[in-house]
């Protein structure tokens, strides 16, 4: 029956057997695993990874994670192959090639095509005594004793197992090459953590709307000219140079303390001295400015000549908090 407690119960063996398999690959881990990473490290051409069924659908995400970790890869589906795609295959590249049983007809078929410009094969599949395993020159075992699927027929614990592999490959090949945030940022600029370690504030600046008044401006220029520019802020220029700038709080602390303001003027109610970044500052160091005191604004200025107005608003435009 389809009770409640039998769907969890069937979803939790799931998720138990499946970790128990993902556990027990560490058993499987021979010095063949680190001959791969030399091997993948030492090579002046690319990885191609191909598989055939749902080991093909693991081998693409395995070159989607080792692409974007500092590892060009390409991936070749072994159907493919032989009709016309195994042209992409060039001398001197690494292949993985990825099947549970390492004997299905289309595997059969391809390793000796893959083979024949003298390529680097790595088998990674459940049966070191498969075709695979016996063909290819290294072997990444992804034993695992039984699938999830209670008729041991849809690949589950096994796809899971390459994927590990896979993972854990991408993972020992970065630390080879010492990979770092930085680097997986210029694969991801598009991403959050990409803009945090590349986005400079230069890069997301309106210099066309930068409010600044001089500072015998009238207290009506002033928030004239913060309501045009919408920032909330201007800054007060004396000879081209910032001397102060004037915030909505600002004004609103000038009318609480004063019944009339037609006699001040800008100088009057600025605040001295503002918090001031450069246009390459990068917009991650602005935010932790802006964090730590408590502030939405920072004036940017470059060797002395404001160029606008950062607002908190901008950076969380951009997704980067």
């Amino acid at each position: 029956m389809n009770t409640t407690k039998n769907i969890l119960e069937a979803a939790k063996r799931t998720i138990l057997e499946e970790s128990e398999s993902i556990a027990n690959l560490v058993h499987y881990l021979t010095d063949d695993f680190a001959a791969c990473v030399q091997l993948i490290m030492a090579s002046n051409n690319r990885l191609v990874v191909t598989g055939i069924g749902k080991s093909a659908i693991i081998a693409q995400k395995i070159v989607a994670t080792l692409n974007s970790t500092g590892t060009p890869s390409l991936f070749l589906h072994a159907a493919e192959a032989v009709h016309g795609d195994l042209g992409m295959v060039q001398k001197g590249d690494v292949i993985i090639c990825i099947s549970k049983s390492g004997n299905s007809p289309e595997i059969k078929v391809l390793v000796p095509l893959l083979k024949r410009f003298g390529n680097t094969l790595i088998g990674m599949t459940a049966d070191k005594n498969s075709f695979l395993g016996k063909e290819s020159h290294h072997i990444l075992h992804a034993f695992v004793e039984k699938e999830a699927c209670p008729n041991n027929l849809a690949p589950t614990n096994s796809t899971t197992a390459q994927l590990v592999l896979g993972d854990a490959l991408a993972v020992a090949l970065m630390e080879a090459r010492n990979f770092k945030s930085e680097d997986f940022a210029l694969y991801h600029p598009g991403g959050a953590l990409g803009k945090k370690l590349l986005l400079r504030v230069k890069d997301m600046l309106d210099t066309t709307h930068r409010p600044a008044v001089l500072p015998s401006a009238s207290i009506k220029e002033v928030i004239m000219e913060i309501s045009e520019k919408r920032l909330g802020v201007t800054a007060v220029l004396e000879d081209n140079k910032v001397i102060g700038i004037i915030t909505d709080g600002d004004i609103r602390r000038m009318l609480n303390n004063n019944d009339s303001f037609t006699h001040l003027v800008a100088t009057d109610i600025m605040t001295k001295n503002p918090k001031n970044i450069s246009s390459d500052t990068m917009v991650v160091d602005a935010l932790n400015i802006l964090e730590n005191n408590a502030i939405t604004q920072l004036v940017v200025i470059d060797n002395e000549k404001y160029q606008g107005i950062l607002h908190l608003h901008d950076i969380l435009k951009e997704g980067i908090v």
